[in-house]
């Protein structure tokens, strides 16, 4: 599954604010507008509308949190009709590769909310591990992911 991570405009906020997940999911993740709101007051944190297919399939935030020092993906959601296609998996994987190709990028932090097996499966299987870290604030679970350098290679821009 291929998809795009496109930044929230006037003409995509509409529709980016109306993608829900399930009823289940709903005390796993903040409502997009929350998110978007969110990026605003801290502008490190980037929100994108993920497109599959060319159409809104769910959102992201992700960027540079400098009270932890270090890369986070803040928020992940897909829309409760479009999940079980692969694409929050697609959309981590593009958060990932656009991360890795900042120089100061050597790993990149998230949080789950205990409970949320779909996840802790999903990070899991595209390569986060547990940390042992608990988010002091919200009680959430912190997974890494690091990104594997051979011995001498160095990023080139």
């Amino acid at each position: 599954m291929e998809v795009e991570l496109t930044r929230i405009t006037s003409a995509n906020f509409d529709e980016c604010v109306m993608l829900e997940v399930t009823e289940k999911q709903r005390g796993f993740v903040a409502p997009n507008v929350m998110s978007i709101a969110q990026s605003k007051v801290f502008p490190m944190l980037e929100a994108r509308a993920v497109y599959a297919e060319g159409e809104m399939a769910g959102f992201v935030m992700y960027g540079f949190d400098p009270g932890e020092n270090r890369y986070t993906l803040a928020r992940l959601m897909v829309d409760a009709r479009k999940q079980g296609c692969g694409i929050g998996r697609a959309a981590t994987m593009e958060v990932l590769e656009e991360l890795k190709g900042r120089d100061d990028c050597d790993a990149v932090y998230l949080s789950y909310v205990p409970g949320n097996e779909g996840a802790e499966a999903l990070y899991s299987s595209v390569g986060f591990e547990k940390t042992g870290e608990v988010d002091k604030v919200s009680g959430e679970i912190v997974m890494r992911y690091s990104f594997e350098k051979a011995p001498g290679e160095t990023d080139v821009s």
